[in-house]
């Protein structure tokens, strides 16, 4: 998300027809799970997790250079910019840069929230993820950064900021995808604002590098074979790489982009790179748009098609979030969240399109359902939705998945759906978190394997936070949370995942994936502002399965073994062998 106005996307509506899902739910159908049983499955089903943005350090200089700190006794043990000084592992370029008109120190990221990750279809121990790259959490100040492994997650040597777009204040929400040859896209968005004094951020600022536009889409590409953290090619035809620009029809905001690239062999599309975002003056004014182009072997692509608009919607509805996906026959599917403003409820629907992005069929509702806020904490609600398509089709179709955050009663709870006949139909919700009481589970995210094996993850508060004077509480730094988190519920996190069939029969109990529990103030990025308590851990995080194995990059915030002494958010990946 980019501005104030946008500070928690906790109330959709969309226009169309569909059927409401009923408010009462039965059990997850594999049964409710202890909480000793779930603290004990991370180590009983084998997972194994490494902290992959301690392993480098990472600097780059700022357009923007912020100061602003928060004390240790607010949660922030390390806070404030750190000066780089040299201390650089990774073999980046720490600036300045071509697209800046300022020349900053450079600064030390420290913090690595929200994420999307990915296993290269050309060879299965090879992963790249992206993150926001963050020089300063109270200030919001981030670029988009990678880490990148070639043994199949234990380490990642290859990691920095992507470059580029360094002449922007901040990067935002990362996302990316492997090409067929093994080329990785990033689309990255990158907007300039200024700090007042109050530490708010003013956008559009036109002060700050007016050269530029003032927001817009922009594409880097990491060829397959790269070797060094600088090789990213984001040009083409000698000009940045940008799909868009702001202003876009009198609309000055960009949003919530993600992106799927056609890796089947046998589609009439092969190699296509499908971009969707969205676009307008205010959430409720937000329309989706989708541009294509298409790769080369070489890592290089096509032109970038107009970008066109894929829904309609009625006015003073807004549609954000969305995500395209492809199935083995070149279709493309494309869900959205759609909001009409705070305090109402959210509405997930789809449309598609048969002629490689084209033309797009009518919207489809899949479900309505309300985010109602997270509880005891101050990190934001996001759209709490995801969504997936099958490899192998069951009868005529491949089949959707759709999963989704419902605020029940006093909790938030996740629940998937699926069609089998391209939509037309939703099979009743199935929950996902089978915790007896009311943890929430909250923010999933969805992979289906080659042998059509669906990984629902999520972040889990089931588990109290540790209690005072025990070993836990010290990895997990809960001296330094002014709230009092020491044996508290439903407050820290830990990563999940829930296995189940093609046909939704679930594989045993949810998983754990994180080894430690970790506090979610610690080191939170204040979005908004550092005058305002309101903080982030991402409004998505990454999950693949390919190989045999399920992988997601999580955040964390504890310090186990002296890797993380500032307890900053660090991007956890997890690794678990897909059933």
């Amino acid at each position: 998300m980019l501005m104030p106005v946008r500070r928690r996307i906790a109330a959709l509506v969309a226009a169309g027809a569909g059927v409401c899902v009923p408010s009462a739910y039965a059990a997850p159908p594999q049964g409710f799970q202890s909480d000793a049983a779930f603290a004990a499955s991370y180590a009983q089903r084998g997972v194994t997790a490494v902290p992959a943005t301690t392993q480098r350090v990472s600097c780059y200089a700022p357009e923007v250079f912020y100061q602003g700190a928060l004390t240790p006794s607010q949660g922030y043990p390390d806070g404030g910019s750190t000066l780089c000084a040299g201390a650089a592992t990774t073999g980046e370029n720490v600036g300045p840069y071509p697209t800046q008109d300022v020349a900053n120190p450079p600064l030390r990221a420290k913090d690595f929230s929200e994420s999307d990750l990915h296993v290269d279809p050309t060879n299965a121990r090879h992963l790249i993820g992206v993150s926001k790259w963050i020089v300063n959490s109270e200030g919001y100040n981030h670029l988009t950064g990678f880490f990148e492994s070639f043994d199949g997650g234990l380490t990642w040597p290859q990691q920095g900021h992507i470059p580029g777009y360094e002449g922007w204040t901040d990067n935002s929400d990362p996302v990316g995808a492997f090409d067929p040859w093994g080329n990785f896209y990033a689309v990255v968005l990158p907007y300039l604002f200024a700090y007042l004094p109050t530490g708010e951020h003013f956008f559009p600022s036109q002060s700050v590098n007016p050269s530029l536009p003032r927001s817009g889409l922009g594409i880097a590409v990491r060829p397959h074979g790269a070797a060094a953290a600088t090789t990213w090619n984001f040009t083409h035809r000698e000009q940045l790489d940008l799909i868009a620009r702001t202003p876009f029809n009198g609309a000055a905001v960009f949003d919530k982009q993600w992106l799927a690239i056609d890796t089947n062999r046998r589609s009439r599309h092969f190699g296509r790179v499908y971009v969707s975002w969205a676009i307008g003056t205010s959430d409720s004014g937000l329309r989706i748009f989708v541009a294509y182009a298409d790769a080369r072997p070489n890592g290089t692509h096509t032109n970038w098609s107009p970008p066109r608009r894929v829904m309609e919607q009625v006015r003073g509805v807004g549609d954000n979030g969305s995500f395209p996906r492809v199935t083995p026959d070149g279709g493309v599917w494309l869900a959205t969240a759609s909001t009409r403003g705070l305090s109402s409820g959210l509405t997930m629907s789809f449309t598609s399109s048969r002629n490689g992005g084209r033309a797009w069929a009518r919207r489809r509702v899949i479900v309505r359902h309300d985010v109602d806020g997270y509880r005891n904490t101050t990190f934001r609600a996001a759209f709490g939705e995801a969504f997936a398509v099958g490899p192998r089709k069951i009868g005529r179709f491949y089949p959707l998945y759709a999963a989704y955050e419902d605020a029940t009663g006093s909790s938030t709870t996740l629940f998937i759906r699926t069609s089998f006949d391209g939509g037309r139909h939703w099979r009743r919700p199935v929950q996902v978190n089978d915790n007896a009481d009311d943890g929430e589970a909250l923010q999933p995210n969805l992979a289906v394997a080659p042998n059509g094996t669906v990984a629902v993850a999520f972040y889990d508060r089931r588990l109290p936070c540790p209690e005072r004077d025990t070993p836990e509480a010290m990895v997990a730094g809960l001296l330094f949370d002014p709230r009092g988190a020491y044996g508290r519920r439903n407050y820290c996190v830990n990563t999940a995942v829930q296995f189940f069939r093609a046909n939704l029969r679930p594989v045993g109990h949810n998983v754990r994936l994180s080894p430690h529990t970790w506090d979610p103030q610690l080191s939170a990025p204040r979005y908004d502002c550092i005058c305002n308590p309101a903080s982030f851990i991402g409004d998505y995080f990454g999950i693949d399965s390919r190989g045999g194995f399920t992988y997601t990059a999580s955040v964390e915030t504890y310090n186990a073994a002296g890797e993380n002494p500032g307890y900053h958010q660090q991007q956890l990946v997890s690794k678990i062998r897909t059933p």
